[in-house]
């Protein structure tokens, strides 16, 4: 169901969902069951981690998660080791290139489509040039040797049609969310615009953490796409989210989206408001995985039902208008005002007094001087149970907040 949306130009959004790795509720815990369940739930995608699985008796179930992938038309996805170090020694970088090597053959027997890396510390050389240089040189020996393996002529693979007909992996580069670790936004797209075979990887919880909270409103990420567009000209996007707590444009760990400052539903609105022209891979980063890449499919969902009704009424606004000679705005101002006249007829009706129960009619008359003290505790009685109804209320709204916090599973 990572559906293909329209956005206002009538362009498709092919937009894809799903998570960073086995899904929690997945029974068994191979890439393959994982795949199954993905399918089951309606999303298209998933990011196989490496991070702990790069021994070779894992490569069994990637050649199966390959051969799925092919034939169902799954977008797979690949994650390579967490701790790099490109820009430290010879040491530290030819050993992040051992576990890089273990990753390459890997995307490769998984049919991945694209291949996140990460770079690591500044290391001596700091920021600046050079730095960005010794990464876009290490980035393109990791294409060259990625092509070798893809297209080694030495190996047949009968059982691997993808690597004869396909296309090597995309390289991903990641943006990073800690000022010490290489990966701004600006390095990344410079070095993926001098380096042919790599993209960025836009994990939106690093970008709004390192730019202390910079990613509020749907302009902020159309800014965000248009600056990625114009710089290396692709509208094609790997994307990673969740939530994530961040201090000082440092980021902490990762949330749920729902206990973040980092909300999803401006980056839906802009998707399905002035998206049309992106192909987008969204994998959900969150401790909730698959639940929150539903939770961004429902986002994307209500968005695209409040475009279609606002159209709607657009439409029959401008088709009023031409048959009565007013104005739309006129006849916009006309709705407001009957919705506000509708929501004052039933304000009353909310919350009706309760009726005197006839029982209470039919007791007997109090003596005079018992009056004052019936009437002292019929007074209470009515407090006591109008207090009762109030916390029964504010019961019933708590569980109603919680069911609908809920609606992600």
């Amino acid at each position: 169901m990572g559906d293909h949306f329209r956005g206002d130009g009538g362009d498709e959004m092919p937009v894809k969902f799903g998570p960073a790795g086995v899904p929690l509720s997945c029974k068994g815990r191979t890439i393959v069951e994982g795949m199954d369940d993905i399918i089951a739930l309606g999303l298209e995608t998933m990011e196989a981690q490496t991070v702990r699985m790069i021994q070779p008796q894992h490569f069994d179930q990637y050649w199966q998660a390959g051969v799925l992938a092919e034939k169902t038309g799954f977008e797979m996805n690949i994650h390579g080791p967490y701790y790099s170090e490109l820009l430290g020694g010879r040491v530290e970088l030819g050993r992040s290139l051992a576990k890089i090597e273990t990753t390459l053959q890997a995307a490769r027997t998984i049919n991945a489509r694209h291949i996140t890396l990460h770079t690591g510390h500044y290391g001596e050389t700091g920021r600046g040039r050079e730095a960005n240089e010794t990464v876009a040189n290490v980035f393109a020996s990791v294409v060259d040797r990625l092509e070798a393996i893809w297209h080694d002529e030495e190996d047949e693979f009968p059982v691997f049609p993808w690597i004869k007909s396909g296309t090597p992996s995309k390289i991903g580069i990641e943006t990073s969310g800690r000022q010490e670790l290489w990966g701004s936004l600006e390095e990344v797209l410079e070095v993926v615009n001098h380096v042919e075979g790599t993209i960025p990887v836009l994990n939106m919880a690093h970008i709004h953490a390192r730019g202390h909270g910079s990613m509020r409103t749907s302009e902020d990420y159309g800014e965000l796409f248009d600056q990625v567009r114009e710089t290396i000209g692709t509208k094609e996007f790997y994307c990673h989210f969740s939530g994530v707590d961040h201090r000082g444009g440092n980021a902490q760990f990762y949330t749920q989206i729902k206990k973040s400052d980092l909300n999803f539903e401006p980056l839906a609105e802009f998707i399905v408001e002035d998206g049309g022209w992106l192909d987008i891979t969204l994998i959900s980063d969150s401790p909730l995985l698959e639940h929150d890449a539903m939770y961004m499919l429902q986002s994307i969902e209500k968005s695209r039902h409040k475009q279609i009704e606002r159209k709607a009424r657009e439409d029959r606004r401008r088709a009023l208008a031409l048959q009565t000679g007013a104005s739309v705005e006129d006849l916009k101002a006309r709705e407001a005002e009957q919705a506000a006249l509708r929501t004052g007829q039933k304000a009353p009706e909310t919350s009706p007094e309760p009726a005197p129960e006839p029982a209470a009619e039919a007791e007997s008359v109090p003596e005079p001087q018992e009056a004052p003290k019936k009437a002292a505790s019929n007074a209470k009685k009515a407090s006591k149970a109008k207090a009762t109804k109030k916390q029964e209320k504010a019961e019933d709204d708590v569980f109603d907040f919680e069911e609908d916090d809920d609606d992600l599973f």
